[in-house]
């Protein structure tokens, strides 16, 4: 329906529209997205982070514990390759709910980025958090395997500091794979599941024997916190932590600054977000 077509009962501020990014929409579409967008929703965006990050964690965790448990079925490619599927399907179901961070890291790097707000970081890290422990002790009380087990630690072939710059370039490349997939430059929307669902199954595939292929704080502080086994965590805060930073400025180099419509969309879910900086998509 065109806008010519809709009578004065079926739209809603049409002098704001525009502002909003909403022009020419019905006005109960117009309704749906402004509740959505509505700040007293943020516990919607706040229970997928909860979910998202459990889900992430049973499967990433869950396959040491596994294994531990019952000899050794899951092979170490499939071990990897299973966290980059969930992110993948995670990303697909409610992406445009939270943004699906489900990673310190990402929240950190998309505020940095100035795509997402400082203020709404530290209730999303939060989430994180219970998501990921929350996992983690299920997976105990289910599978009967200690939480160590679904941990990660660096080799003991190498050394930490190994582990911690293998972290940081891994995070880096995975952080790079996210801001670059939600600019508008690369123009392919929901098709950046793949392209983030692909890079950590990527990663793992090749990185994990060194370092585990963590990239995320909550992934190996929840294991670490169960079994009250810290053995090396700066290693996997700080490594990811750093390779997100340094992802923020290479995205500047290539991009400029951020806060564009099509970033701040991919950061904070829901529709139309508003930008930050409306000229840059």
């Amino acid at each position: 329906m065109s806008t010519s077509e809709l009578n004065s009962n079926d739209m809603d501020s049409p002098s704001f529209w525009p502002h909003l990014g909403l022009s020419g929409l019905p006005k109960n579409v117009v309704e749906r997205i402004t509740d959505f967008n509505n700040p007293k929703q943020e516990w919607r965006r706040l229970f997928s982070e909860v979910m998202g990050t459990f889900l992430l964690l049973l499967v990433a965790a869950g396959s040491g514990m596994m294994n531990a448990a019952f000899g050794d079925p899951i092979s170490r490619t499939a071990a990897v390759v299973a966290p980059g599927l969930m992110v993948m399907a995670m990303i697909l179901f409610m992406g445009r709910v939270s943004g699906a961070h489900f990673n310190p890291a990402v929240s950190v790097a998309f505020a940095l980025r100035g795509d997402f707000p400082w203020r709404r970081v530290p209730a999303y890290i939060v989430a994180q958090f219970v998501g990921a422990v929350l996992a983690v002790l299920v997976l105990q009380a289910v599978i009967g395997s200690s939480a160590s087990n679904g941990a990660t630690y660096p080799a003991q072939s190498t050394t930490h500091l190994a582990a911690f710059v293998m972290e940081v370039i891994l995070t880096f490349g995975l952080v790079s794979v996210i801001l670059g997939t939600a600019s508008g430059a690369q123009n392919i929307g929901i098709i950046g599941a793949l392209g983030v669902g692909g890079y950590v199954a990527l990663a793992g595939l090749w990185a994990s024997p060194l370092s585990g292929a963590s990239m995320n704080p909550m992934r190996s502080l929840a294991p670490d916190l169960v079994a009250n086994d810290f053995t090396a965590y700066w290693v996997y805060l700080a490594g990811p932590l750093l390779g997100a930073g340094i992802a923020v400025l290479a995205a500047y180099m290539l991009r400029g600054r951020g806060g564009g419509l099509a970033g701040s969309q991919a950061a904070q879910g829901g529709l139309f977000t508003q930008p930050k900086n409306p000229d840059k998509a």
